[in-house]
């Protein structure tokens, strides 16, 4: 197989192949799919400006995970985070139902008021209760 990428393709695949493997395996600890490290090195030692080795094998170099790649993953995971806490305080609202056609606009409804309040002040304003 042969792929014709231009420089600015090949750096965006280098992207979406680190941005993947970290969302497969950042949280795995020792139980990581080697298979996507494996394709990450073999898809980074294509690029020695952007890699660099470390126990025998093909890493991002440091310089490539501190240039600012990190800043997307936490973009995306914060709002991953918000979308989450939305729902679930949404269906907390209303004692946990499956979402349906009956219920659907009601969450969605709670889950846009909650993201409001997201945007303005992130978490700063929740509260725990004791019961």
């Amino acid at each position: 197989m042969q792929i014709n990428l231009t420089n600015k393709e090949f750096r965006r695949l280098l992207d979406l192949v680190y941005i993947g493997n970290w969302v497969l395996n950042s949280t795995r600890g020792n139980d990581r799919f080697q298979d996507y490290d494996d394709l990450e090195s073999k898809i980074f030692a294509l690029s020695p400006a952007l890699s660099e080795p470390w126990n025998g094998t093909i890493v991002p170099s440091r310089a490539y995970a501190e240039g600012g790649i990190h800043e997307a993953i936490a973009y995306y995971e914060d709002n991953v985070f918000y979308e989450i806490l939305a729902e679930e305080l949404s269906r907390r609202d209303m004692n946990y139902p499956e979402i349906s056609e009956e219920n659907y606009d009601e969450i969605m409804g709670r889950m846009q008021q909650y993201m409001e309040e997201f945007q303005i002040s992130g978490v700063d304003r929740l509260v725990l209760e004791n019961e």
